[in-house]
């Protein structure tokens, strides 16, 4: 559906309405820039596990799903100690991983991030305080923003025990908090395969900054991180064309 929202536009442009569009669209950026300014002030988790390695190399991998993987995958790549951050699908079978099924909404897959970071440098907890502040909003049923559907759900999917416990801690901290002014919807279970998207899904914030989806939806959020985040985010996008 993000793919149609670009293709939207263009085609009202050549038919002649673009004006109307326009206005609508520049008049919705201010409400998501207003929102990104009064947004929820979501605290760290009050349960954070001490890292131990998972790979030979020190990393450890953490997989999101929040959405349309495009604003995801864009926020984590810009946060330091992640070395890298991989748009893909989990939660179904190999055979459906591709684009155009797993649209179908009926794969079981979900649009996700495959994260692999350095936790000297960045924490899961940490990872997981700015999955629910700035990547996405948890509150929303099988959605996020424009997009409808299983495939765009709020999910954690744990790659450790740790990561199961810690997670699902911080859901019910939150939860308890009342942290959102709607429940929380995300689902906390152990990670199935993860299959990589298609090439051109990758990068695709960083390739495309011009795209109307990605100035209305995502922008805002890379804004959010480098402004409430200041800490922990870096300018230069770990990408995975330079891997």
């Amino acid at each position: 559906m993000h793919i149609a929202f670009d293709k939207l536009i263009a085609g009202a442009c050549s038919a002649g309405i673009a004006g109307l569009l326009l206005v609508g669209f520049f008049t919705a950026q201010n409400h998501v820039a207003m929102a990104a300014e009064t947004a929820t002030d979501v605290p760290a988790p009050l349960q954070a596990t001490a890292p131990t390695a998972s790979t030979p190399d020190g990393t450890q991998t953490a997989i999101f799903a929040g959405g349309c993987f495009w604003g995801v995958q864009g926020v984590f790549q810009h946060v330091k100690g992640v070395q890298s951050a991989v748009s893909g699908y989990t939660g179904g079978a190999a055979n459906t991983a591709h684009y155009e099924v797993v649209s179908s909404g009926r794969t079981g897959h979900a649009e996700s991030v495959r994260v692999t970071y350095d936790p000297s440098q960045v924490s899961y907890a940490q990872l997981l305080q700015l999955f629910f502040s700035v990547v996405h909003d948890p509150t929303q049923l099988d959605r996020q923003g424009p997009d409808r559907g299983t495939q765009y759900r709020s999910a954690i999917f744990t790659t450790t025990p740790d990561q199961q416990r810690d997670a699902a801690a911080y859901v019910a901290q939150l939860q308890g908090a009342h942290t959102f002014p709607a429940p929380i919807v995300t689902t906390v279970q152990p990670a199935k395969p993860f299959y990589a998207a298609e090439r051109h899904h990758q990068d695709y914030l960083t390739l495309n900054p011009g795209a109307a989806y990605i100035r209305y939806y995502d922008a805002p959020k890379l804004a959010d991180l480098k402004q409430r985040y200041p800490a922990l985010y870096r300018e230069t996008p770990v990408l995975v064309a330079k891997r």
